[in-house]
């Protein structure tokens, strides 16, 4: 069964089939789920149903919806510099996102209550940091994933700019969240079924708006003999960057302005080539879902109709004569490593530059 938009056969697909359905509307969040190939957070032999707009769990690892991730993603409203603290961090897609948005100098922490899961997320930001081609096209705030029960961190915590929970918050729940909110932040959680936007206006005021009908498994409390203490959850500090770090990143976003500013100057644009037409049809979005086992379905079935076939051919003719001109197609290249490379510096420091990526 669908979920609320077609599935994709990879991950750019999936991204325009969401960007049609106007789950994704601003061209950060685009940038930053086209730079995250959701199916790197599969496991081996389920990466087939990447691409459906469907709920994914097999043992303690879980991913939401596509659907959900864009709109908790529009709903945060990020900025470069803020901070961020995600409450059930899962596999670390969604905090991966996030921090290629935020940038180096925000803060990008999760709290996760399965070790299994934590190291799991350790292992992919690490794939990522290595292997991925989009980590040199932005400028990553790389999370901190600590073990722990989210109800139970310690009172003197510091405050986020943005949080968002991936499970159901019960209403008794709601004002400890709240506190852990920044004034002027913005909290997104899902409470009494629906995702929920909370915006700190002051020191004991908020502003709450409902984004989506859900249904999440719920928060797990922790279970505990009477009497005995719960095991209290210190996050991460928040530390300043070495002179160290910080000069990799301003040597990084140097060379990194300096290429732009070089392929402004000639003139020159890269395109990838074309994907395939895909059939064009008109899709009523749902905005209900519930689970079932454990996967993410909408309430209602995907309504369909296929655009006359005379128009779907006159559109595919117009947009192949945009395509013919004079435009390059070039072959994607790191040129930042390119860059890098060139450096008159020592073997080591060069490795150190390009966060011992080895392509």
């Amino acid at each position: 069964m669908g979920g609320a938009v077609s599935a994709g056969e990879d991950n750019d697909d999936l991204i325009d089939n969401l960007k049609e359905a106007q789950y994704i509307r601003t061209e950060k969040v685009e940038q930053a789920f086209r730079a995250i190939d959701r199916g790197d957070y599969y496991l081996d032999g389920y990466r087939d149903g990447a691409y459906k707009d469907l709920a994914w769990k097999h043992g303690n690892i879980h991913l939401s919806a596509p659907c959900i991730y864009s709109e908790v993603m529009e709903a945060l409203k990020l900025q470069p510099g803020l901070s961020f603290l995600n409450l059930g961090s899962g596999t670390g897609y969604l905090s991966t996102m996030v921090g290629l948005i935020i940038g180096p100098f925000g803060v990008n922490h999760g709290v996760e209550l399965h070790k299994d899961v934590v190291e799991y997320a350790r292992e992919k930001l690490d794939d990522f940091i290595k292997n991925s081609d989009s980590f040199d096209k932005f400028e990553f705030c790389e999370p901190v994933f600590v073990v722990g029960n989210c109800l139970e961190i310690a009172t003197d915590s510091h405050q986020y700019d943005r949080i968002y929970c991936g499970a159901g918050v019960q209403k008794d729940h709601e004002n400890y969240m709240k506190v852990l909110l920044k004034i002027g932040g913005i909290l997104v959680m899902p409470i009494e079924d629906q995702l929920t936007q909370i915006t700190r206006t002051g020191q004991s005021t908020w502003e709450s708006k409902n984004i989506l009908a859900v249904s999440f498994a719920p928060l797990i409390q922790q279970s505990r003999a009477d009497g005995e203490k719960p095991d209290t959850v210190n996050l991460p500090p928040v530390t300043v960057r070495s002179l160290q770090d910080l000069a990799r990143i301003y040597i990084r976003r140097t060379l990194r302005n300096l290429s732009s500013e070089d392929g402004q100057g000639k003139g020159t644009v890269q395109r990838v080539p074309q994907k395939r037409k895909r059939r064009r049809c008109r899709r009523r979005r749902i905005n209900t879902y519930v689970f079932v086992g454990n996967q993410l379905i909408p309430q209602m079935v995907e309504s369909e109709e296929e655009e006359h076939a005379e128009e779907e051919h006159k559109e595919v003719e117009e947009e192949e004569e945009r395509d013919i001109g004079d435009i390059e197609i070039l072959k994607q290249v790191n040129i930042l490593r390119d860059q890098i490379m060139a450096l008159p510096l020592p073997e080591s420091l060069k490795a150190y530059l390009l966060y011992y990526r080895e392509k």
